[in-house]
């Protein structure tokens, strides 16, 4: 197994920026399959309107693909940030522990190193949203569906604040054997109604 651990600064700001919004209603999106062109300007639509984020200009040429339902937007801490009709996540690589090629005899290490650095990201993250509304961990038995019906099904840790429009949900995959758990870290999304 190898391990990457860096300081939060990454998610420090996205956090600030994801905190900064304080009504989601606006930004989400209708609950469908539809994909494209016009629902990824809607979309950018709807976040200018409502954030002073900036959406990834498109190259001279470059057109929006067929499929897409997701687009890209850098806020003023330059954070990046992917949002979908349903779901607004910050894209921090550089932030945090985090650990990968786990191996089968890994799993207990992978599992303490969630365990060590889960203090640091809660924290974190309820000096910008306040403490949690839900926060449970997979030592409790009826975890998976103690904040809603198989909401932490796969997860060790899940900490939850409730937004108008939205939730923040911090969380922690749980190391397993099968099938075989490879990668693990601390994250986090805003889960939009």
């Amino acid at each position: 197994m190898k391990t990457q651990d860096r300081p939060l600064d990454q998610d420090d700001l996205a956090l600030a920026d994801l905190a900064e919004i304080q009504d989601w209603s606006a930004l989400a999106g209708p609950d469908g399959d539809d994909s494209g062109p016009e629902v990824v300007r809607a979309l950018v639509h709807r976040v200018m309107a409502q954030s002073t984020w900036q959406p990834w200009p498109l190259q001279a040429g470059e057109t929006i693909d067929p499929e897409m339902v997701s687009w890209g937007f850098v806020t003023p801490r330059g954070t990046t940030m992917i949002v979908f009709d349903g779901l607004v996540f910050a894209d921090c690589p550089d932030s945090g522990w985090s650990a990968y090629d786990i191996g089968p005899d890994d799993l207990e290490a992978a599992a303490a190193g969630l365990d060590a650095h889960w203090p640091d990201h809660l924290a974190l993250t309820t000096r910008y949203f306040g403490p949690p509304d839900y926060i449970g961990d997979d030592s409790s038995p009826g975890f998976a569906d103690e904040w809603a019906p198989g909401a932490a099904a796969d997860y060790r840790q899940l900490a939850v604040w409730v937004r108008p429009g939205a939730e923040l949900r911090l969380y922690s995959i749980k190391p397993q054997k099968d099938p075989l758990t490879t990668s693990v870290g601390v994250s986090y999304a805003m889960y939009l109604d």
